[in-house]
């Protein structure tokens, strides 16, 4: 605010850009997701399998939707509680103003397109972030399905879904004498079992249940914590994130319990969504806050000029409780010809530019 009005920036480009660049990225990535979720353009490969092998063999656990944590109850929550939570943080942000002091938060503008269309600066996060993170759901659901169709790992109840005739197989039931697996099966037909439980049960790895799950809870955690201001308390946000990360956590659990999934394939699926929503928190909308004005980042050595003061309590308080007489700058040399005072200049100089210049370096190597 500057006299009580707004900042106004004028731009002709924000509405082309999201319409015939951002809108157009966005839909390649959700079609490319359709395409690998609900079409066979991308055929699974096929993975062999030895014969009897244990860790292939548990009981089928039922259709997806029979599962105690469905598809569409995931679905439903990856979307639902990152939008309810984004939109009442940026309410929130908009109609209750940080206090006078709290740490200043850079402001945005307000751009005029044309003649009639004004983006306030609330409307403006609002959409940037979401829209980041559907851009993000997408490319996690990408990452899982490309996974799952280039490797074809079978689940743990693969064998009992593909009902191999192990006798037309030539394989040899385990015995004392052999109690290990005997063949490799690579034949496309070994399989009798239905097509399309047998191509559902090749994809494994990695889960794309807590890959979704991990992008959802870790874009949210990281929106708690970075945008929310909580006075007087240090475990609210804590306690918020935990209780985000639970219900995740708990979706990788029952996929082994229920023999879906191997604790490989979930762990991997945790490690891809937290990792995509890492990256676009950190790098696409750094850290949920405005950048400043100026479109270039300056060096700490350019900046050095601007950067904040740090004083010590401890020196100001030697310095109150030392004697007027011990102090340097009282008893100046006169035969120096003025050299005492040039060396005093120069150390209180040195003392404030020390401190100046690591929090510079910090700030330019931490973003």
């Amino acid at each position: 605010m500057a006299g009580g009005r707004p900042h106004l920036k004028r731009s002709f480009s924000i509405i082309p850009c999201f319409v015939f660049v951002e809108s157009v990225l966005l839909g390649i990535v959700i079609l490319l997701a359709y395409r690998l979720e609900f079409t066979d353009t991308f055929p699974v490969h096929t993975q062999g399998f030895f014969c009897y092998d244990s860790t292939y063999a548990k009981p089928y656990p039922g259709p997806e939707a029979a599962s105690r944590v469905p598809p569409a109850l995931i679905y439903a929550l990856v979307t639902a509680g990152p939008t309810l939570t984004i939109l009442l943080g940026e309410l929130a942000r908009a109609y209750f103003p940080t206090p006078p002091s709290a740490v200043p938060v850079i402001g945005e503008s307000t751009i005029v397109s044309g003649a009639c269309c004004r983006f306030s600066p609330p409307l403006r996060r609002l959409v940037r972030f979401l829209g980041v993170y559907s851009f993000g759901l997408f490319t996690t659901t990408i990452f899982a399905n490309a996974g799952q169709v280039v490797t074809g790992n079978p689940t743990p109840h693969f064998l009992s879904v593909c009902r191999p005739n192990y006798t037309a197989l030539g394989c040899l039931p385990p015995s004392p004498d052999r109690p290990g697996p005997d063949r490799f099966v690579t034949d496309q037909g070994a399989c009798a079992g239905s097509p399309s439980l047998v191509a559902a049960a090749r994809r494994a790895f990695p889960c794309k249940d807590a890959a979704l799950c991990a992008y959802a809870v870790t874009y949210t955690a990281m929106y708690v914590t970075l945008v929310f201001r909580v006075k007087g308390s240090r475990l609210v946000k804590p306690s918020l994130c935990l209780a985000l990360l639970c219900p995740a956590f708990l979706v990788g659990v029952v996929r082994v319990a229920e023999y879906r999934n191997h604790w490989s394939d979930v762990l991997a699926g945790f490690l891809t969504g937290a990792a995509i929503a890492t990256f676009l928190v950190t790098c696409v909308v750094h850290n949920f806050q405005s950048r400043p004005p100026s479109g270039r980042r300056l060096s700490p050595w350019e900046d050095l000029g601007q950067a904040p003061t740090m004083d010590s309590p401890l020196e100001k308080l030697s310095v109150a409780q030392e004697p007027e007489v011990c102090r340097p700058h009282s008893t100046p040399y006169r035969g120096s010809g003025g050299i005492n005072r040039r060396t005093s200049r120069w150390a209180a100089t040195a003392t404030e530019v020390s401190p100046r210049i690591l929090c510079r370096l910090l700030s330019f190597l931490i973003p």
